[in-house]
């Protein structure tokens, strides 16, 4: 389960990847160093909390729920505290629709995580 959740993050990753620097071709006002180095910081997370949670599932089942919710809190923290830093950066030039799609990049490796952690879950 572990080899199929780190080959979908990275499966994840290369797409994101392939969409912002077709946004970037097609659209340059979306800023691509800022949506790619979310993408890296938002998959490495996703890794790191798979990894927290899925040791804590072995030894006390009941610890998923913590273990899920603390993981995506996390995220999130992380997510807004780097956008607050991407505007305090570029008060004048805020392309916000760069700042939805951070919040977007966000939910999709949380949802993809939460899904491969209950499945997991469900199994032990």
């Amino acid at each position: 389960m572990k080899k199929q959740f780190i080959i979908v993050i990275v499966i994840i990753f290369v797409v994101l990847t392939a969409l912002f620097y077709a946004l970037k071709t097609y659209q340059p006002e979306f800023r691509f160093g800022t949506l790619e180095a979310a993408n890296l910081i938002m998959a490495l997370l996703s890794l790191i909390s798979y990894l927290m949670v899925n040791k804590q599932l072995e030894s006390r089942p009941q610890a998923f729920i913590r273990g899920v919710s603390g993981a995506s809190f996390m995220k999130l923290m992380v997510c807004m505290v780097s956008i607050l830093v991407y505007v305090l950066m570029n008060r004048t030039h805020i392309h916000k629709p760069s700042v939805f799609m951070l919040f977007g990049i966000y939910a999709v490796y949380t949802i993809v995580e939460t899904l491969f952690l209950q499945k997991l879950a469900r199994q032990q």
